[in-house]
């Protein structure tokens, strides 16, 4: 039965899939038959590396770190795809820059949002006005 043309093109793909199925199928494997069997009760609670928990593991944490992580993020994402955007502006015309200001809107709208509802307000100032996070 000979080769189509399609056939012929998605016989690298083919191989890729199998050779990196068959990788994680081996490792895994390994890991099973290799790792190690013994079994101790400070090893089964949930915590790392069988260490002895101390003190709690709950502990008040700043929520503004999170909302730094957070507004990094979007705005990475945000700057990514507006670099892309203006790889290709002169291709893309002027329903590519409709759809770049939308976009920028959009996250513009969402930021307004959060500044209304007092999401940025927080640190030494935030106390002072007796503000409280967003719910």
């Amino acid at each position: 039965m000979p080769v189509t043309a399609e056939q012929a093109e998605l016989l690298p793909l083919a191989i890729y899939t199998f050779i990196a199925v068959f990788l994680i199928g081996a490792l895994l494997a390994a890991a099973y038959y290799l790792g190690s069997r013994k079994h101790f009760r400070d090893k089964e609670i949930p915590y790392e590396s069988g260490i002895v928990p101390t003190g709690s593991a709950r502990h008040a944490s700043q929520v503004p770190f999170y909302l730094i992580a957070i507004f990094f993020i979007v705005f990475d994402v945000e700057g990514a795809f507006i670099f892309t955007w203006a790889t290709a502006w002169d291709r893309l015309g002027f329903p590519g820059l409709i759809h770049i200001t939308v976009f920028i809107v959009v996250l513009m709208l969402g930021l307004a949002w959060l500044w209304i509802k007092g999401g940025l307000d927080w640190g030494p100032s935030a106390a002072r006005k007796g503000r409280q996070w967003p719910t």
